[in-house]
């Protein structure tokens, strides 16, 4: 097994390529209430634990500026492979190859802390990204006017809405154009008029070359936006390919659609 990356990378190689990828987790065959109860059990040495597997055999490659959606029921292990793509999770098995520099927003509160400004949440988000100070200060403008967060930004996060959360959290992620922009539900969170804005730039981003996964369940904002479209389910990969094509056929299974009396009717 292993976990390579390298900058940039030939055009023709995919930005992200999966191979043979599989994740286990260990978890108790019972239910635990509590600490306490862990402590006990474990003293005791009462624990069983059984294997779960979130990916199996995963073969999967996402090309170099694309804009790539992900579906799958709730379960399916599509946050497992995100998180395997950010190198959150280490793949138990198989190898995982990601071109260029990555930028997040799997979880909206990730990399905040909540009694810290929005002007130090922002140094801070930066410096996790990989953005020194330095490189920040000049964008710091920019990055509060894009956020809509002039008259709030001296005020504690926790003191934010969800939304005002998901909009500056957007603005660090996409301060500088990555190589790589990962969003989960992030399309789902805040006003349709944030929304239309950061898809304006997460477009302009994909014409600059810069490869976009996006994981949602609405069909619909992964058919106007996603090129290609892998579909996920007990975490093994069913298909890939054309967002038309893979959607039919995900949106069959969804509502247990029989293609053969779907054509001849009733």
């Amino acid at each position: 097994m292993s976990d390579e990356a390298t900058a940039g990378g030939a055009a023709a190689e995919p930005a992200i390529q999966l191979h043979g990828v599989g994740v286990r987790f260990r978890v108790p065959n019972e239910p635990i209430r509590s600490f306490k109860e862990y402590l006990l059990r474990r003293l005791r040495g009462r624990i069983g634990r059984r294997d779960l597997w979130a990916l199996r055999e995963l073969d999967l490659d996402v090309p170099q500026g694309d804009f790539f959606g992900l579906v799958g029921t709730n379960g399916a292990g599509k946050s497992t492979l995100l998180k395997v793509v950010c190198r959150i999770i280490r793949p138990t098995t198989g190898r995982v190859v990601v071109r260029g520099r990555v930028a997040p927003l799997l979880e909206l509160s990730a990399g905040f802390h909540a009694d810290l400004t929005g002007t130090e949440n922002i140094y801070l988000n930066a410096g996790l990204l990989g953005f020194p100070r330095a490189a920040v200060e000049p964008r710091f403008d920019e990055v509060v006017e894009f956020a809509e967060l002039a008259d709030f930004i001296h005020v504690p996060i926790r003191n934010y809405s969800t939304g005002m959360v998901a909009r500056l959290g957007f603005a660090v992620a996409s301060m500088f154009r990555p190589d790589i922009l990962i969003l989960d539900e992030f399309l789902a969170v805040g006003d349709p008029g944030f929304q239309e804005k950061s898809l304006e730039r997460i477009k302009s981003f994909c014409s600059q070359g810069t490869t976009v996964i996006l994981v949602s369940h609405s069909l619909e904002q992964v058919r106007e936006n996603c090129r290609h479209v892998a579909w996920i389910e007990h975490g093994r990969l069913l298909e890939t390919g054309p967002t038309v094509a893979v959607l039919e056929g995900y949106d069959r299974d969804l509502h247990h659609v029989d293609p053969a009396a779907a054509e001849t009717g009733p």
